[in-house]
């Protein structure tokens, strides 16, 4: 004999939902951060501009992870902070304006990559202040585990054409 059989159907019922929610507890997908986290690099990216402008070579390093390659044209990789260091204090010469913009962020689905494309110009004070150099830029992000973003791969070339070839004599 049962004590309260009107309840057996009703506990299993309770048993099967209880089980049925734990289950798509485990199954949920973490919560989709790219929109935000494509806003944080783009202002990041934003922020490095306006570093390179004010020629400060230290605070336009910082954006670099400690791993971080730069790929720059007609040049060898570079993957230290000294050397990457050394290629900014090359960039950031009185007289010379560099300035990048994003024109396109997509951030994965697990929120720690992201890549940006974008454009840079370098002009030399001169009258006209016309640009001397213009290309474009791809940038690989990272998500830190601070939080923060930073960049761990820079490569960027030239949309001028190439200078014409040296005959051989």
């Amino acid at each position: 004999m049962t004590l309260f059989p009107e309840r057996r159907p009703t506990v299993a019922l309770s048993c099967y939902l209880s089980l049925l929610v734990f289950a798509s507890a485990c199954t949920q997908q973490p919560r989709d951060t790219r929109a935000a986290d494509e806003a944080a690099i783009r202002d990041a990216d934003a922020q490095w501009s306006k570093a390179a402008a004010t020629k400060d070579v230290d605070a336009t390093v910082a954006f670099y992870s400690d791993d971080a390659t730069v790929l720059p044209p007609n040049a060898p990789v570079v993957t230290t902070k000294a050397g990457i260091r050394a290629l900014w204090s090359a960039l950031l010469v009185p007289g010379a304006d560099t300035s990048w913009q994003a024109t396109k962020v997509e951030v994965s689905r697990s929120g720690d990559l992201g890549y940006l494309l974008g454009t840079y110009a370098v002009t030399l004070k001169d009258v006209q202040g016309k640009p001397v150099d213009s290309g474009k830029l791809v940038e690989v992000w990272k998500k830190q585990t601070d939080g923060k973003w930073k960049c761990v791969a820079d490569s960027y070339n030239s949309d001028l054409p190439p200078a014409p070839a040296e005959k051989a004599k």
